[in-house]
């Protein structure tokens, strides 16, 4: 049998570690899809209900293994799809490779069936963007796309022709520049080390400091015991970007927990009160939440160059991975004797964690978003993988699903998309088959992508899909309302029974409507032996309060309600009832 270009491109993804593709099929791959066929025992092919979640699922595979994530779309529309979920990947930073087919060559701009110029459309997403002109340039191209992806830690994509998928290798003819099996299917990551100089000059900053703090991102998720040792010696609190929750945690003395809306107030306090302030691993976009420039000197670790200084005036930067950074600035440091700094956040965590507790055990009917989080944390496996979809879900995820052990938490970062969560976990069930995959949707973000509860079915993933149903774009409501000071419009969702529909898809369903029984079905829904749904049906009046609200904040919720916002004597009795108990 001949070999095709399809053939050579499969066998080159194998070579190179390749073990997954998550996508869909199309006339415009079925060329691909052969040769996957072919090579079904050395490659597996996940099949989804729509690209997007192809991509996104993808990006989760790649967040959570670290390694390259791939996704396979047909020409045209298929193309087109993908374009959400690799945005994803490339603002938070995710090896991705995206491979689609196009139209017969020679028909190309000629406004052909599905005739769309899907180099071109990748451009801005895609760092390493190039058509394959035949079987031997498939290899060449295949090499540098899956060393860009890694090495810039992006997207890169390739398309092909749906007609050079099928010719074979003695079809095309090699130019004589081209040598045969030139390009080698290796990568070699770097881990920079910064200059002596440099890292003195960090060390002089930090131990000049006296009430030093720590930004930490996702570039701390492997460097967990340098970042406790920095806090330690420093007796710095450690304040966690929301893609850095797993870095230590939630529960560990020296954390604040999360900064930003979603954040905690002694996270808030700790930036705003330090004089001495470590980013590492984060470019946390919210500059508002920062020190204000001039109140503290600052240090940043990043692996990208480009990045430092990007969001905070910097003293010093040190480039380079965040653990091996670390272990290079670490003898460098002086073991601070006064811990007050530390003392005083650790004492402020101690009141958070008890609102917190207080609001995660309300009996008020109707049943309080955060009840269902606070119950689900203690559920949670100490290896177990949380994936969290954008919007309000994304609060409650973030306050009350405690990190520890080598638990791993992930979300839709930089470009805060809706819909990301289910497919994240399909690519998270794929890759740890034997670890407890859960996520926590909203309904407005589950409605989406909402087929892929039949991708956890046709695979049998041992995914728990905890649905916060309110029957509301919950975000979106509290954003129109507290940023723009108008009422609420254009929001409300129709309700559909999640439950229903994933038991007419062949998955357990279950509903919580009381604070009661919350833990009870819980504990059901994840011991049952396979895919769930948990609808759980909240109060659509329980806004996700930042750590501090601001005078402008207040100012816009107080005018939307003078502007005629439905249900607003229901939101201020919320409101207030929160505010009382929290008192008291």
């Amino acid at each position: 049998m001949a070999t095709t270009v399809a053939d050579l491109l499969v066998e080159r993804l194998i070579g190179w570690g390749v073990d997954t593709i998550f996508g869909l099929p199309g006339d415009g791959v079925n060329g691909i899809f052969e040769a996957l066929r072919q090579r079904e025992a050395r490659i597996r092919f996940i099949q989804v209900r729509h690209e997007e979640a192809a991509a996104f699922a993808a990006c989760g595979y790649a967040k959570y293994t670290g390694r390259l994530g791939v996704c396979l779309a047909t020409s045209g529309p298929g193309g087109v799809h993908l374009l959400n979920g690799l945005y994803d990947a490339k603002c938070d930073g995710q090896p991705v490779l995206a491979i689609t087919g196009h139209t017969f060559h020679d028909l190309i701009g000629t406004h052909y069936q599905q005739d769309v110029d899907l180099d071109k459309l990748f451009m801005d997403v895609a760092a390493y963007n190039q058509r394959v002109m035949g079987a031997a340039h498939v290899v060449n191209v295949v090499d540098e796309a899956i060393k860009t992806a890694l090495a810039y830690r992006t997207v890169a994509h390739i398309t092909i022709p749906k007609d050079i998928q099928d010719w074979t290798a003695s079809e095309d003819s090699r130019s004589s520049a081209n040598v045969t099996s030139h390009s080698s299917d290796l990568y070699t990551a770097v881990y920079p080390v910064p200059p002596t100089a440099s890292l003195q000059a960090a060390a002089d900053v930090i131990n000049r400091g006296a009430k030093v703090a720590i930004l930490a991102g996702r570039g701390c998720l492997r460097a967990r015991d340098e970042l406790l040792q920095l806090s330690e010696i420093t007796g710095a609190p450690i304040v966690k970007a929301l893609l850095g929750k797993a870095a230590v945690p939630d529960r560990h003395p020296n954390t604040t927990g999360g900064i930003g809306l979603l954040g905690t107030a002694p996270s808030q306090d700790t930036l705003q009160e330090c004089d001495t302030l470590i980013v590492a691993g984060s470019s946390f976009p919210y500059m508002e939440f920062y020190p204000k420039p001039g109140q503290a000197r600052t240090v940043q670790i990043d692996i990208a160059p480009t990045r430092i200084g990007l969001r905070h005036p910097v003293d010093i930067g040190l480039v380079g991975d965040c653990a091996t950074v670390l272990r290079a600035l670490l003898p460098l440091l002086q073991r601070k004797a006064d811990r007050s700094f530390l003392k005083t956040a650790q004492e402020r965590m101690v009141s958070w964690n008890r609102i917190m507790e207080e609001r995660g055990t309300r009996t008020d009917m109707p049943m309080k978003p955060q009840v269902v989080t606070y119950e689900l944390n203690k559920l949670l496996a100490r290896d177990a993988i949380v994936s969290s979809d954008s919007g309000t879900i994304a609060t409650w995820s973030a306050r009350y699903l405690d990190m520890r052990d080598e638990m791993q938490f992930s979300l839709s970062g930089s470009l805060a998309t809706m819909a990301n969560g289910l497919p994240y976990s399909i690519g998270a069930a794929v890759a740890f088959p034997g670890r407890q995959v859960v996520c926590v949707v909203g309904d407005g973000g589950l409605t989406m992508l909402m087929g892929e509860i039949a991708t956890l079915v046709k695979y049998n993933l041992n995914v728990k899909v905890i649905v916060i149903k309110n029957n509301v774009l919950g975000m979106i409501k509290w954003e129109q309302m507290a940023l723009e000071g108008n009422p609420q419009y254009g929001v409300q969702l129709q309700p559909i029974d999640f439950a229903g529909f994933a038991a007419n898809c062949g998955a357990a369903g279950f509903t919580i409507e009381r604070p009661e029984h919350a833990a009870a079905t819980l504990r059901q829904a994840l011991e049952h032996d396979g895919p769930a749904v948990i609808q759980a049906i909240v109060d659509p009046n329980e806004p996700p309060m930042p750590g501090r609200i601001n005078s402008e904040q207040a100012l816009k919720f107080a005018e939307a309600l003078v502007k005629g916002q439905k249900a607003a004597w229901t939101i201020i009795k919320t409101v207030m009832e929160d505010k009382v108990r929290e008192v008291i």
